[in-house]
């Protein structure tokens, strides 16, 4: 035969299941989802900011090594001041690029 549960056991489920409920509100998985909106925010912006420290890492990487390939491929001849001029003929053409290389990777970091 089935016994009706009395009123004690329903008090004692009723606690129990409040018990629980209330431990799970001070654990609380999530929080506040305001401060879960902002600190994902913060998170963005220090993965972009991250992005833009590599860009100018590997801006400033090929401005260098573009301007020591060129470097290496001039064969100078001549006396000592016929090779200065070449060279410097040389920087005149490729310093500007690497000029604007390393600007856009420093204007990117501001």
């Amino acid at each position: 035969m089935l016994m009706a549960p009395n009123l004690s056991d329903a008090a004692r489920l009723h606690r129990k299941l409040g018990s629980i409920g209330h431990t799970m509100d001070e654990f609380n998985l999530f929080g506040d989802p305001d401060e879960l909106q902002r600190r994902m925010a913060e998170f963005a912006e220090q993965m972009q900011s991250g992005q833009r420290v590599a860009w100018a890492d590997n801006a400033i990487a090929l401005a260098v090594d573009m301007t020591v390939a060129a470097m290496e491929r001039i064969e100078a001849s001549g006396n000592s001041d016929e090779q200065a001029h070449q060279i410097r003929d040389a920087m005149r053409l490729i310093f500007p690029e690497a000029v604007t290389l390393v600007r856009e990777a420093r204007e990117g970091l501001q």
